[in-house]
């Protein structure tokens, strides 16, 4: 089906074959129908309160539980939504995130890495259940709303009752002497123009047909948060979220959305011999309307800061800020897999994207958290 966004030209969807990532999830439980948001509104920011540091920059092998939990209370995390907060209006006038421009290769130091990818033309993604896991992720930043993209992951703690959202850490928290953003919300399957093509205005529930998510909880990498720039701490840009039905339904984000995707941690780098990105981007020429991917024809090249972190993965992408946070994926034993995320990219004129390689720290904390942080 034709679809159509403003400032945009009309382009044709992909065909189902073009996005092979998305459309091998096998789904395990079925969708329910639109819901209702419940709320939302402005939550005073909170600011970062002395978190245990890393013992050095990266290293938190040392960490135990005690040390995780330290770190989460510290970290002071509030999300106040006030009902009626997100409205279709404000979702609309959202601005995307900015993606933080990779430096040049001059300036990445000695760490070892590949040359940049040639660019790939983010295409359309059809819509349809599998690609529900897929959402934008609205925040108020300083300078005002914005999006980013997520996904919806699962949880080994809850087997099909998933509430968790996996994106940057940038979409969620400023970094070194910053806050936490506000109004930090999901909304899965996005889709503003939901009767595009039919001769039809889209109604709120079109544009949210699977609700609105409001953030409880969430964690972000200890070691992005004592960084600041863009360099070394961008090798560790992940955060998670734990999410509740605004609608108060009861039911789970994956129950609501028919899945979720697992996250591969530790993935060995010999077997990603390609990549599929998603995201909503925003910035032009994009307009954050539709769910747009960009798949790697190649394995991802490496992009290091420094040489004893894991090399971020970077892949040819034309995607725009808004894309930010959403997930990479590959196909293992016929299901998509969730290897990375969105993080910093070439600009002016967009044409790669990087990812961090999600290694022991990001398991650990990813553990911690679907454990312990409800």
């Amino acid at each position: 089906m034709p679809h159509t966004t403003r400032g945009r030209v009309p382009r044709r969807r992909a065909a189902p074959a073009g996005a092979a990532a998305l459309a091998a999830l096998a789904l395990t439980a079925t969708a329910c129908g639109p819901q209702r948001p419940a709320g939302n509104a402005a939550g005073a920011p909170a600011t970062l309160a002395r978190p245990a540091p890393p013992s050095s920059p990266g290293d938190l092998t040392g960490w135990k539980v005690d040390d995780w939990a330290r770190f989460v209370a510290d970290s002071a995390f509030a999300n106040e939504v006030a009902p009626g907060f997100w409205s279709r209006a404000r979702m609309e006038a959202a601005t995307g995130r900015p993606t933080p421009q990779a430096p040049r290769p001059t300036d990445r130091g000695d760490a070892p890495q590949d040359a940049p990818p040639a660019p790939v033309q983010a295409q359309p993604h059809p819509y349809g259940p599998a690609a529900a896991v897929v959402g934008r992720l609205f925040v108020t930043a300083p300078g005002g709303d914005a999006a980013c993209s997520g996904t919806v992951v699962s949880d080994p703690a809850a087997p099909g009752r998933s509430n968790l959202v996996y994106t940057a850490a940038h979409c969620l928290h400023d970094g070194q002497g910053g806050a936490w953003l506000r109004n930090i919300t999901f909304v899965p399957g996005y889709n503003r123009d939901g009767q595009a093509g039919r001769g039809k205005p889209s109604t709120d529930q079109q544009v949210a047909p699977y609700g609105r998510w409001t953030a409880v909880r969430a964690l972000v990498s200890p070691t992005w948060l004592k960084e600041n720039g863009t360099g070394a701490h961008d090798q560790y840009d992940y955060g998670i979220l734990r999410v509740r039905d605004e609608s108060g339904s009861g039911r789970s984000l994956e129950e609501t959305v028919g899945g979720s995707v697992p996250v591969w941690f530790n993935a060995p780098r010999e077997q990603i011999t390609s990549a599929s990105a998603y995201g909503y981007p925003t910035e032009k020429p994009y307009d954050g309307t539709e769910l747009d991917h960009c798949d790697a024809p190649a394995a991802p090249a490496r992009l290091s800061f420094d040489r004893t972190r894991p090399p971020m993965y970077a892949i040819g992408c034309t995607m725009t800020g808004g894309a930010d946070g959403g997930g990479w994926f590959i196909v293992k034993d016929g299901k998509p897999n969730l290897i990375s995320v969105t993080s910093i990219g070439s600009r002016d004129p967009a044409g790669h994207l990087a990812g961090p390689s999600l290694q022991d720290q990001a398991k650990q904390a990813f553990e911690y958290f679907g454990k312990n942080v409800r």
